[in-house]
């Protein structure tokens, strides 16, 4: 241990003035026991600091061939180790210069025990979650409807909150905000995605009885339709429709569904594209328009994201490809894109590079890191900036 005078001569060797430094003097050394090995610093902002401290949990999630993310309830982050060239000491009870006082007329020293140290640390970068495998998952078993003729329902693959908050890469919250984006439901305790044959089923039902009711689009009473309903599917499943399909309000007390034309156009799309491969254009507009309710419109701008139209054929042609079938890396992403269509126009490419970008990032700037520009027929067009791979 250093006593007092050693300190003095050390600052006189060093050409320090004693009184320029506070008057308690910190000594270090090592304990027993140190290890590098035994700690692992990790550098927080100060909303995730605010998060800790008001004793809410980080999560590091992520299966043994991922790569590990750190989740808050409603955000993700990357884990990178960031090296660093000064070694970093972890010394409990060391007070920094503005935590002390110089209420001491005279120096005196004081010994710190140096518990770890460290010449890396965790660095957290915001990330978009992984929710690719949540539908992936929650497909392994889709829910066909009750079952019937005394056949039992397949409790294989069926997957609680807990389960997807253990397997999937988001936090709570966005793994909620996603679970209702992609229509899941609750059945039994369990999240389910409904088989996309009995999801068209349930609003055919609907779509057929606002019909023969001549029923308002836009006011769709809720125990009407349940009460109609319940003889052919569950009360449950026809209230889980609406709820995908429209949107819900309280008028004098009752419950009402106005129908969202887009959400039931497109679905009614993806049940015709399904099972062609290429679809001519305008024969797919004409039976499109007949297959939808009287009164709703069809728009190509309903497919965004879903389909894509070839104008350069000869007869133009529609087929599926959805977003949500691509790869959630953005460099496979691209790949991919340039594998499908050598050269893609920035209205055609946008909806399926729109979900890549980050925090005040736009999809321009992700064209121009992935993808180089040229004009063809006077149209501004993009194509890979590196070999594609196939």
């Amino acid at each position: 241990m250093r006593s007092l005078e050693e300190v003095q001569a050390t600052l006189q060797i060093a050409k320090l003035k004693e009184e320029d430094l506070q008057k308690t003097i910190q000594c270090l050394s090592f304990g027993e026991n140190v290890s590098s090995a035994d700690y692992c610093l990790m550098e927080l902002d100060d909303n995730l600091c605010k998060h800790i401290e008001a004793g809410q949990s980080l999560v590091i999630r992520g299966d043994k061939e991922e790569r590990a993310v750190l989740c808050s309830g409603d955000k993700t982050y990357d884990l990178k180790i960031a090296d660093t060239s000064n070694l970093l000491l972890m010394v409990p009870g060391c007070r920094s210069p503005d935590e002390l006082t110089d209420s001491q007329e005279s120096s005196h020293v004081v010994h710190r025990q140096i518990w770890g140290f460290c010449n890396s640390y965790w660095e957290l970068r915001k990330q978009r979650p992984k929710l690719k495998k949540l539908k992936k998952l929650l497909m392994e078993n889709p829910y066909e409807g009750p079952a019937v003729g005394g056949q039992e329902e397949n409790t294989e693959n069926r997957l609680t909150m807990q389960d997807l908050l253990e397997r999937i890469q988001a936090s709570e919250e966005e793994i909620k905000t996603n679970l209702e984006i992609i229509n899941a439901c609750q059945i039994d305790g369990y999240w389910r995605m409904l088989d996309f044959d009995y999801e068209m089923k349930l609003l055919g039902h609907v779509t057929q009885l606002v019909d023969s009711e001549s029923w308002s689009f836009n006011k769709v009473p809720l125990e009407d339709s349940l009460e109609e309903l319940s003889p052919l599917e569950p009360k449950e499943m026809i209230e889980h429709c609406l709820n995908c399909y429209g949107k819900r309000y309280t008028e004098n007390d009752k419950v009402f569904y106005t129908l969202h034309e887009d959400k039931v156009c497109r679905a009614t799309a993806l049940l015709l594209l399904q099972n062609a491969v290429k679809f001519n254009l305008r024969e797919f507009q004409e039976v499109w328009q007949q297959s939808v309710p009287d009164g709703m419109s069809t728009r190509l701008e309903q497919l965004k994201s879903v389909a894509l139209v070839d104008r350069v054929s000869h007869p133009e042609t529609i087929c599926l490809l959805r977003v949500d079938d691509l790869p959630e890396d953005t460099l496979d992403r691209f790949n991919h894109l340039f594998t499908l269509r050598e050269k893609w126009t920035e209205e055609d490419i946008t909806p399926y590079i729109q979900d890549l970008c980050g925090e005040k990032q736009t999809t321009g700037a992700l064209l121009t890191k992935h993808a180089r520009s040229s004009m063809q027929n006077g149209v501004k067009v993009f194509n890979s900036r590196r070999p594609v791979a196939t």
